[in-house]
């Protein structure tokens, strides 16, 4: 920001923040702010990233590839790997997406962008039929994580949850079931709707849960 003129900078930090807030909130507004923020300082990667980030929860997934690769290049960084995979998922390239994800650096397992690249290289491989390719990518990382990995509570719940939607797409009913009943018994905040698919839920859980958990099997709209 010490790059732009004092007002032009508290307008732009403004939008950026709005942003940030209404991401989960709204995130079509979100887009609309960053947006204005990109009118005033596109030549900063913290503003294109911003853009990036907001298109895609807003399902604008074409300006979210060109934003993030925008970040990429003015950053220097080589961050959102998975999520541009995604959108190349979302342009209907799974090919494209794997080829992405077959750059990425080795990474820990259990850091939230492994997790990440893990969920969404399992989705690409559904959506070329390899169902049981995107069951052993997400049975593989369930084990390297229950080998020592350490990963986030939320990330495991999502790891787990795109692993039990596989199984069930698989036809393989009785190990999606306990797997989301499994899923249910740890899942306190109620972040994923597990416990229906396992046929656990009662009408006001059902209501309370997150629609479609947190899986990205299916871009993230």
């Amino acid at each position: 920001m010490s790059s732009l003129a004092t007002g032009n900078a508290a307008k732009v930090a403004g939008h950026l923040v709005a942003t940030g807030e209404l991401l989960d909130e709204d995130p079509q507004l979100a887009l609309a702010h960053a947006r204005a923020a990109r009118q005033s300082a596109s030549r900063l990667a913290c503003v294109r990233e911003a853009v990036g980030v907001a298109a895609y929860h807003a399902g604008e997934y074409a300006e979210a590839s060109r934003e993030l690769r925008a970040y990429r290049r003015l950053s220097g960084r080589a961050e959102y790997l998975a999520v541009l995979a995604d959108c190349e998922r979302a342009a209907g390239r799974p090919d494209a997406a794997l080829r992405l994800l077959s750059e990425a650096p080795r990474t820990h397992p259990g850091h939230p962008e492994w997790v990440e690249q893990q969920i969404v290289e399992a989705g690409a491989r559904r959506d070329l039929g390899e169902t049981d390719g995107a069951i052993l990518v997400l049975r593989d990382a369930l084990t390297a994580i229950r080998k020592g990995a350490g990963v986030d509570a939320d990330d495991l719940i999502r790891l787990r949850y795109a692993y039990a939607d596989g199984l069930e797409a698989a036809g393989r009913m009785d190990e999606a079931i306990a797997e989301f009943t499994s899923i249910a018994e740890s899942d306190d905040t109620g972040m994923t709707d597990a416990a229906a698919r396992a046929g656990l839920a009662t009408d006001d859980d059902e209501d309370d849960a997150a629609p479609g958990g947190p899986s990205r099997n299916e871009p993230r709209a």
